[in-house]
């Protein structure tokens, strides 16, 4: 019976923290920044097509859903350049068809022309806008994922 409970218990805990985040835990914070990168204001996309997307997102609510929030953040350093775009949904993100022809085309994966990568997770939809060895979106990515497991 106790073992029941407990788990039980567990399990509330863990799907509550999972409903429970927002943007700004997504985010990575002045301390989370690699060495070498500066936070700059404004959108800084690889390919026209990813910013298009965060700016232009209500134009797209019948297909992806509606957003409830939308926050970015951009880096650059001598070598390396982009923007990482949070969206929170009132509903489950699902428009990944959708997104995946938008960001990359009929390749249907990230090209070296076309490299966003984005991880659509319940309500939660992280692009990111970079090179893929870029340390800010390996950082990124490592959190977004810990947190939204």
């Amino acid at each position: 019976m106790k073992i029941t409970i407990s788990l039980s218990a567990l399990f509330l805990l863990f799907t509550a923290n999972v409903f429970s985040q927002t943007l700004a835990d997504l985010k990575l914070k002045t301390k989370e920044i690699p060495k070498g990168y500066t936070a700059n204001d404004g959108q800084i996309c690889v390919t026209p097509q990813a910013c298009n997307f965060y700016t232009d997102i209500e134009t797209y609510s019948n297909i992806v859903g509606v957003v409830k929030s939308k926050q970015i953040q951009s880096f650059k350093n001598r070598a390396d350049s982009g923007s990482i775009m949070y969206f929170e949904f009132e509903h489950v993100f699902k428009g990944d068809r959708f997104l995946q022809g938008l960001l990359w085309g009929k390749a249907g994966q990230p090209t070296d022309e076309r490299p966003e990568e984005y991880l659509a997770k319940g309500k939660f939809l992280i692009i990111w806008s970079f090179r893929p060895d870029s340390p800010v979106k390996e950082k990124s990515e490592t959190k977004i994922e810990a947190i939204l497991q």
